[in-house]
């Protein structure tokens, strides 16, 4: 929809003119309540020195990038012909260059928390290898599937509830279903 030429809404005429649209509100379009909640959640928690700076989105052909970084049509295409596939050297090269960067930015005692699927080796492989220890992500999220993660991580965003996290590398990443999540309070 936001690719096509005849649609008519502020995103999509955002993305096919001038510098484009944040890579984050895109994705959200895209993802829905999966990525809308992994993005507010992000921005609630990152290290308040840090901003949007601290908020990275993986991308299929150009590693991690800030989410408010503009993309337009040629990109969102460019993203479009690749499948993220651990060995895909279009996915995988930029994730570890990136991944690279990240680990000297944040040094021997800086954490970085995966907010994506950690139940398949394609984001956590690359990151693990090179950021080991310092790889973390939200105990919560075993179990759970992309919108109830989603949905978990709007409510805690909304109330200023910050998950505890876990290393990956040595932590469960499968694990039976947790209860379904109690309707938000309005």
């Amino acid at each position: 929809m936001v690719l096509s030429d005849r649609a008519p809404f502020d995103l999509a005429q955002r993305v096919r003119a001038g510098a484009g649209a944040p890579l984050g509100e895109v994705f959200s379009f895209l993802s829905g309540l999966y990525f809308r909640g992994k993005l507010a959640y992000a921005r609630a928690f990152a290290n308040p020195g840090d901003g949007d700076a601290g908020v990275f989105v993986i991308t299929p052909t150009d590693g991690l990038c800030p989410a408010d970084e503009p993309v337009d049509l040629a990109r969102l295409r460019r993203f479009a012909a690749v499948d993220i596939e651990g060995d895909d050297p279009r996915y995988r090269k930029p994730l570890d260059r990136d991944a690279r960067r990240l680990a000297r930015r944040i040094g021997p005692a800086g954490e970085v928390v995966l907010l994506g699927s950690i139940a398949t080796g394609k984001y956590v492989d690359p990151l693990l290898a090179v950021l080991g220890e310092r790889l973390r992500f939200p105990a919560d999220f075993v179990g759970r599937g992309d919108m109830s993660r989603g949905g978990l991580m709007l409510r805690c965003a909304r109330t200023g509830t910050e998950l505890a996290y876990v290393g990956v590398r040595d932590a469960a990443r499968h694990g039976p279903r947790p209860p379904r999540l109690p309707p938000p309070v309005r």
